[in-house]
């Protein structure tokens, strides 16, 4: 077996924590295996390296009733717990997206929800899950974030939330959020380390073979990934050549001579398949390759203005203000040492 150590054994002498997981028809089934298997290889590596002999995650997978749950994708799940204890003591407690629709109705969970919120030290959304929380009242004034296709409706639908679809997690007070259906394995290692530590939290995202921390850092997806062309081989297969360039000189002029058209020409039909002009691609692009290297590298922020084709660190501040709100060197103090957002 793989080589593993821990800086600080003495801190799995602690009591179990109870993480509850709510399953309900239709929900997403990686919403819900997705974390438990993080807690669970957290439990099986501590375990099997004899740092304790006991688990140091209770898993609970909860449902209306004892037994089977059909998942969105048809797949069945066995609830052995059951929802609606106001009596229940959880650590965390997490919930899990899918079709809502008509989840959303079942009032009798919501105020389940509402009311544990108050007794558990987190409380924990996937994906659509946050719509859960929304309709529960738990995320009035609050930042938030859902699966990207519904970040839209989220805010449409709940004014009151601060909804930020560029996060693959957000942490408010004791109510955590999480994007699109793997992003909660991102969280669940979040919590991990938050609860024991780095080391385990990197062994467990090793052996799960997923990056601690994505490389594409907070983003839940790289923006040039949402503005692929669709209609047009020519301009998509541009976008994967300028992604692979970003340190040239990429102007509407060089950009439009290499698809034999006139700028004018080029300018207007990119901006019809993409719904971004090509400058702003292309500084796009070369913001999600910096945060790669803000995050991941020690480089002076010059260097990685020069990697990237800022060509200076000013030109690099001015476009992270513009797209991020933030300048690089926050940016990597935010996100290159700790995996929580």
């Amino acid at each position: 077996m793989t080589n593993f150590s821990l800086s600080n054994p003495d801190t799995f002498s602690h009591k179990t924590r109870t993480v509850g997981i709510v399953a309900f028809p239709n929900a997403e089934v990686l919403d819900i295996t997705g974390p438990f298997e993080v807690f669970n290889f957290a439990n099986l590596t501590l375990i099997r390296r004899g740092y304790t002999d006991k688990n140091i995650y209770s898993l609970k997978l909860l449902a209306e009733q004892p037994g089977p749950v059909t998942t969105l994708s048809g797949l069945r799940i066995l609830a052995d717990n059951v929802y609606g204890d106001p009596n229940a003591e959880f650590d965390t407690l997490i919930i899990p997206g899918g079709d809502i629709e008509a989840i959303l109705k079942n009032t009798a969970l919501l105020d389940w929800i509402k009311a544990m919120s108050l007794r558990v030290r987190r409380l924990v959304s996937v994906c659509t899950g946050a719509f859960l929380l929304a309709e529960a009242g738990l995320l009035a004034d609050r930042n938030a974030t859902t699966h990207w296709d519904f970040c839209q409706q989220l805010a449409d639908d709940y004014p009151g939330v601060r909804v930020k679809p560029d996060y693959i997690f957000i942490k408010d007070g004791h109510i955590f959020t999480s994007g699109g259906i793997t992003s909660g394995i991102d969280l669940a290692l979040a919590l991990l380390e938050e609860d024991w530590g780095r080391d385990l939290a990197l062994f467990v995202a090793r052996y799960l073979v997923v990056f601690l921390k994505r490389p594409g850092g907070q983003s839940q997806f790289s923006d040039y990934l949402t503005v692929e062309a669709n209609h047009r081989p020519d301009i998509r297969d541009l976008q994967a050549w300028i992604m692979q360039h970003i340190r040239q000189e990429l102007n509407i002029d060089s950009l439009a001579e290499r698809l034999a058209m006139s700028p004018r020409n080029f300018a207007r039909l990119f901006a019809a398949e993409t719904g971004m002009t090509p400058a702003k691609f292309v500084e796009m692009a070369r913001i999600d390759r910096a945060r790669y290297l803000l995050e991941t590298d020690s480089l002076p922020v010059e260097n990685i203005a020069e990697q990237t084709g800022f060509k200076d660190a000013e030109r690099m501040r001015r476009a992270f203000i513009r797209q991020l709100g933030v300048n690089p060197q926050n940016y990597r103090a935010r996100f290159s040492g700790s995996t929580t957002a």
